[in-house]
C-alpha cells in the first residue's frame, strides 16, 4: 500500500514538472524588436504597433515581400496580404472615428496589412482581426477598409520605420518606410465635431456638476462658430442650477454670442451688467472686443467707468485711451495714455511709448 501511494505521488511529481515545462517560456529579444509611435490630431490619438525587419542585403519588393496576395504555405490564408512589418500583426488604432484617405473608420483597434502591386500602388487594408500572427490567417470578410495609394521612392531606409511626418489642425500622414521605398496614407480628423461631442458627454458626468466646465465648453462652442449650442450651455452656467450664478466670464460671453446672433440691443444690455463684476483687466479686454465689434461708442461707454470704478488703474487708462483713438479722439486718446504710462509697470512702457507716438501723429491704436 505504502509502495502504491509513492509510485502514485511519483507520478502526479512528474505530471507537475512536464506541465511546468510546457508553459514556461523564457524572455528573450525579438530578432525584429517591436516599436510604437503615435500622433495626435486635436484629441484623437494615432498609434501603430510594429515589428521592425531590416534589409540585410536582402532584396526586399517583390522576393522579402510579395506582391499582391500570395498563399503563405501555413495557416489558413491562401490569398494573404503582406503584414506591414515582422511577427504578430501589425496593429493601427484610433481613438476616435477618422477618416482613411478619404473614406470613414470608426474608433478602434485593426489589424494593418499592405498588398503592394508592381506598378507602384498599394491597398492599405485595415482588418476588424487584429490579434492574428503576421497574415497566416488573414481573410477578407474581416476587413473593416481598403485604400489605394501610390508609393514613392526614398533614399535608403535599413530597419523598417513608421512615422508621421507631416500633420496639421486637422489631419496627419502614416508613412512606412523600408529599403528604399515609402507607403504613405492620410488621415483626418473632424476635430471640432469630436471636440463637441467629447464635451457633450463630459457635460453628462461629474464634469457637468462644475459651473467652469460649462463656461469652458461654451467658450470652445462659440470659438467653433455653434453660437446655438454656445447659447445652451452659457445659460446653463448663469441660471436655473446649484452651481450656476452669474459672473463676468458668463455674462460678458453671452454677450458676444448675442452680438454674433444679431440681437445687439440684449448683448449690450449684458456688456453694462458684466462691467459692474470684471476687474479692471477684464473690463480692458471688454472694452477691447466691443471696438472689434464696430460698437465703438459703447467701448468709450464702458472705458470711461472702468477709470472711474478702478481708481485709474493703467490698464483702465490704457483702454480709454484705446476707445478714444477708436472715436477718433486723439487728443484724449493722447491724455489718457499719459496717465497709463505714468503708472504702469516697467515692462510695458516700451510698447505704451510706441503706441503714444502713434496717437500723436493721429493713428488708431486698435
Amino acid at each position: 500500500m505504502k509502495q502504491s501511494n509513492l509510485m502514485m505521488a511519483c507520478i502526479a511529481a512528474a505530471m507537475m514538472l512536464f506541465t511546468i515545462q510546457l508553459n514556461a517560456q523564457l524572455t528573450t529579444p525579438e530578432a525584429s524588436q517591436r516599436a510604437q509611435v503615435t500622433q495626435r490630431v486635436g484629441i484623437t490619438d494615432i498609434t501603430i504597433d510594429y515589428g521592425r525587419p531590416s534589409v540585410k542585403e536582402r532584396e526586399v519588393w517583390g522576393k522579402l515581400v510579395p506582391y499582391g496576395y500570395n498563399n503563405l504555405g501555413f495557416g489558413t490564408s491562401t490569398a494573404a496580404p503582406w503584414r506591414a512589418g515582422a511577427n504578430q500583426n501589425s496593429t493601427i488604432e484610433f481613438s476616435h472615428d477618422v477618416k482613411v484617405e478619404g473614406k470613414e473608420i470608426k474608433a478602434g483597434l485593426y489589424g494593418l496589412h499592405i498588398a503592394l502591386k508592381e506598378d507602384g500602388g498599394a491597398t492599405i487594408i485595415f482588418s476588424k482581426n487584429a490579434t492574428s500572427w503576421g497574415s497566416y490567417f488573414y481573410d477578407e470578410k474581416e476587413d473593416a477598409l481598403r485604400v489605394d495609394v501610390q508609393t514613392k521612392e526614398t533614399p535608403h531606409t535599413e530597419t523598417l520605420l513608421f512615422l508621421f511626418p507631416s500633420f496639421d489642425a486637422n489631419s496627419t500622414t502614416a508613412v512606412l518606410r523600408w529599403e528604399k521605398k515609402e507607403i504613405p496614407f492620410k488621415i483626418e480628423v473632424d476635430v471640432t465635431a469630436t471636440v463637441m461631442k467629447g464635451i457633450k458627454d463630459d457635460l453628462r458626468s461629474s464634469a457637468g456638476f462644475t459651473q467652469s466646465n460649462w463656461d469652458n465648453a461654451a467658450n470652445y462652442a462659440f470659438n467653433a462658430g455653434d453660437m446655438d449650442q454656445a447659447l445652451e450651455w452659457v445659460n446653463t452656467s448663469i441660471s436655473g442650477n446649484f452651481f450656476s450664478k452669474e459672473t463676468f466670464g458668463n455674462l460678458s460671453l453671452k454677450s458676444q454670442i448675442l452680438a454674433k446672433q444679431g440681437k445687439t440691443q440684449e448683448a449690450m444690455t449684458l456688456v453694462d451688467k458684466a462691467a459692474k463684476l470684471g476687474n479692471a483687466t477684464q473690463v480692458f479686454q471688454l472694452g477691447n472686443g466691443l471696438i472689434a465689434q464696430g460698437q465703438k461708442n459703447k467701448a468709450l461707454e464702458v472705458l470711461k467707468n472702468n477709470v472711474k470704478n478702478n481708481n485709474g488703474a493703467w490698464p483702465s487708462n490704457y483702454g480709454l485711451a484705446r476707445a478714444y483713438a477708436a472715436t477718433g479722439d486723439y487728443k484724449n486718446a493722447v491724455k489718457s495714455m499719459n496717465i497709463a504710462m505714468s503708472n504702469a509697470p516697467e515692462r510695458f512702457k516700451g510698447r505704451l511709448s510706441g503706441e503714444l507716438e502713434k496717437l500723436k501723429k493721429g493713428e488708431d491704436i486698435n
